[in-house]
């Protein structure tokens, strides 16, 4: 499939939406970022794909290009459901402005977000995403992602979704940082010794000449 994919590109074909739809989800992971960046944006409006299997360079792509096809639809009720195939590759800044839209996300999708953008999210941002499917969240506690995830929050928040999310940070607790100090050389060590040695003589001159002032 690969080989055909590129002797038809090597050829000067277009990859507009019936080459798309031919090459489908089963082998869109097989395009390279040359032959993705030649996509016309446009095609995604006529070809379904879902590349939430493929690398994250190619998610990352496909979701640029399909929120590029997908922006005249914005506003729009179905705009979540032309672009949730590829939230793979949404940065967090995106997903947060679904929110607002009451997406209703299903959380198999949020697992699937990329990994930085799900970490930055907080529980309440999860919350907006999820909507109604909120509840299916304790069911995926122990699934990584979302186990990462449930990690790294403050169990005080998770607690106000009230889904039973459990092994979140316990209020009160900090990270001790050990300080790294330089090992001395040896030739700081033999002035330390020196300084050491001399110290009862500078002592005892001190107060000779504090008794004598």
């Amino acid at each position: 499939a690969s080989a055909i994919i590129k002797r038809y590109v090597g050829l000067g074909n277009a990859l507009n939406a019936t080459a798309l739809n031919a090459i489908g989800t089963r082998y869109v992971c097989l395009l390279n970022a040359a032959e993705l960046n030649m996509i016309d944006s446009n095609s995604f409006k006529l070809a379904s794909l879902n590349p939430s299997a493929c690398s994250q360079l190619t998610k990352d792509i496909l979701y640029a290009k399909a929120k590029r096809a997908f922006s005249d639809q914005h506003y729009l009720p179905a705009y979540y459901e032309l672009i949730e195939p590829y939230l793979g590759g949404a940065p967090g800044v995106d997903l947060r402005s679904l929110i607002k839209d009451n997406v209703n996300m299903k959380v198999s999708t949020l697992a699937k977000l990329r990994r930085d953008s799900l970490m930055s999210l907080t529980p309440s941002e999860v919350q907006g995403l999820l909507g109604m499917n909120l509840r299916d969240l304790g069911k995926w506690q122990y699934k990584s992602p979302i186990r990462e995830w449930v990690q790294m929050q403050k169990q005080s928040e998770l607690d106000k979704l009230h889904v039973g999310l459990t092994g979140g940070t316990q209020e009160g607790y900090i990270n001790i940082v050990t300080p790294k100090f330089q090992t001395p050389s040896s030739a700081s060590l033999g002035a330390m010794v020196m300084t050491l040695h001399l110290l009862p003589a500078l002592l005892i001159s001190f107060l000779m000449m504090s008794g004598l002032s």
